[in-house]
């Protein structure tokens, strides 16, 4: 084997020669490196390819590294503990063999700092070759670690490589969406993910830190796309699919534990929530956050923070947040001081136009539905419902009102709101107070639902005869509103403009004969009516 080079790539170049990668044939170079050590040299022709600026030419050498460096791992050829520097173990009493080994060690190490590199590359098919060849290499060295382990207290699992991966994956100036999309398909390994999600927080805690917390948009995004499609085992027993066998320890490794799983996960969503995100990422957060997240918590309450900070935003976010509070709420005993104040507040013009309408009714119909709320706060939202419904469109009237008259089915002692006495000296203005906050202060009591009474004049038909139900007494039966809520005006607007079918009449029918021969019947023809 020749003498060690000083610097691992870029002493092997030819001076003025230029770079033919075109010809190279690599996998003839892996098969003289793997027969013969004394071809050791042409590991650095492989390695010059790996840097070249063309996409073909890179992803063949990235192939032949991936073959010569995995066979090496297999053969134990490369050096195993701390690696010495290649001066040092030249000049050191070190034996062929182990010089061998140290050469190559450098020689792996510099090949996956370029694959390193290449997970930055313009191309996304070399980040794609670089990364699954950088996780052939992780599984080969989970199989045959390079560092001096004591079995009785540490597991052989790359940690640091896979540390790496991560850090490079979540870039700061690049949207990797693509490659993390591929990334995520390594994560259904129960080893690679937890120690993947460890390393996230990790890597979100130094990043955002140093950034004193500001909002990093193309990080966060980064961060939040390949944890929000981590896919979590529900029972220790699904925990089957591991890159790295641990043997006769392997039960009592972290990795194979559901616990751990789900306290790392938590700790990584925890961390990542904990910094400000940009105003478009909460709305993606909570609305996965009560299927995606809570469920895979060991203590979900600890969301709390998070989802009240969200639900003070207001608009849509707000909204969303109901979902994760409902969850906490109904499951987890949450106690959340002034909710329904709150949840009144949300009842503005704008909740029957933003994207998430239906969900918010579905929640606000639970809510709702017990039988020891105050007749006061029933009665609120039953008015301000109804005052909202005068500038709602169509397809959020069809929601509206049969929501107001579940309310009042629910809560009898609503029906004055419906049939409420009057005098001839009584007033015509509203004591409704349309802009108090607080339920208890606005006096809807003391008002009546004449907004239902209004719309049943209004210029759509279904909207009207809805309106008309309340001039009857309402049935006990409450009205199932799961059929309206995800109705759009385009469905109702089509149904409409549907033609209905109308009765045909039966006629019986004579063929003219002499309409054209100047006599008999002037008609030629007659129709009869049965």
């Amino acid at each position: 084997m020749a003498p060690a080079k000083k610097r691992n790539v870029s002493s092997a170049k030819t001076t003025g020669q230029s770079v033919k990668t075109a010809k190279l044939d690599l996998d003839s170079k892996v098969e003289r490196i793997l027969e013969s050590r004394k071809h050791a040299n042409d590991v650095f022709d492989i390695l010059e390819v790996l840097e070249s600026e063309k996409e073909k030419d890179v992803n063949t050498a990235v192939s032949a590294c991936s073959k010569l460096f995995c066979t090496l791992l297999e053969r134990k050829d490369l050096f195993i503990g701390k690696l010495p520097g290649e001066e040092e173990a030249v000049s050191g009493g070190s034996g062929p063999g182990e010089k061998y080994s140290i050469f190559m060690r450098h020689r792996y190490n510099s090949c996956v700092e370029m694959l390193l590199d290449h997970l930055s590359h313009e191309a996304h098919s070399v980040k794609e070759s670089a990364l699954c060849c950088l996780m052939k290499f992780a599984a080969g060295e989970g199989l045959h670690p390079l560092e001096d382990l004591d079995w009785s207290e540490h597991y052989s699992f790359p940690r640091e490589l896979i540390q790496t991966v991560v850090d490079r994956l979540l870039s700061k100036t690049t949207d990797n969406t693509l490659v993390l999309s591929r990334f995520q398909e390594f994560l259904e390994m129960e080893d690679v993910r937890f120690y993947a999600m460890s390393s996230i927080r990790d890597s979100a805690g130094k990043v955002m830190d140093k950034n004193q917390g500001a909002v990093m948009p193309i990080y966060q995004n980064n961060v939040f796309t390949l944890i929000s499609n981590i896919s979590m085992p529900s029972q220790e027993s699904e925990l089957t699919n591991f890159m790295v066998k641990q043997e006769a320890k392997h039960e009592d490794w972290k990795a194979a534990k559901l616990n751990e799983h789900k306290r790392v996960f938590e700790r990584m969503w925890l961390g990542f929530l904990k910094y400000r995100l940009p105003s478009s990422m909460y709305k993606k957060v909570l609305v996965i956050l009560h299927d995606s997240i809570l469920p895979h918590m060991s203590k979900p309450t600890l969301m709390i923070d998070f989802l009240t900070a969200a639900y003070e935003v207001g608009g849509a976010i707000s909204l969303l947040a109901l979902n994760g509070l409902f969850v906490l709420i109904h499951q987890h005993n949450l106690d959340y001081p002034d909710f329904y104040k709150k949840l009144y507040n949300l009842l503005e013009p704008s909740i029957f136009h933003v994207k998430y309408k239906a969900r918010f009714f579905h929640l606000a119909n639970i809510f709702l539905s017990s039988s020891h709320l105050p007749v006061y706060l029933v009665a609120a939202f039953a008015k301000r419902l109804a005052r909202l419904a005068l500038t709602a469109p169509p397809a959020a009237l069809l929601i509206v009102l049969p929501f107001i008259y579940n309310l009042i089915r629910r809560h009898p002692s609503c029906r004055v709101l419906i049939h409420k006495p009057s005098t001839e000296d009584e007033p015509l203005e509203d004591p409704y107070l349309m802009d108090e906050e607080d339920p208890a202060q606005c006096c809807a009591l003391e008002s009546s639902l004449w907004e239902v009474k209004t719309l049943q004049k209004h210029y759509h038909p279904d909207v009207a005869k809805a309106a008309m139900l309340i001039n009857k007494p309402l049935s006990e039966q409450e009205e199932d509103i799961s059929e309206v809520l995800e109705l759009t005006v385009f469905e109702l607007m089509e149904r409409d403009l549907k033609q209905t079918q109308t009765k045909t009449i039966p006629l019986e029918f004579e063929t003219a004969s002499q309409l054209l021969q100047g006599g008999g019947n002037v008609l030629g023809q007659h129709f009869c009516l049965n």
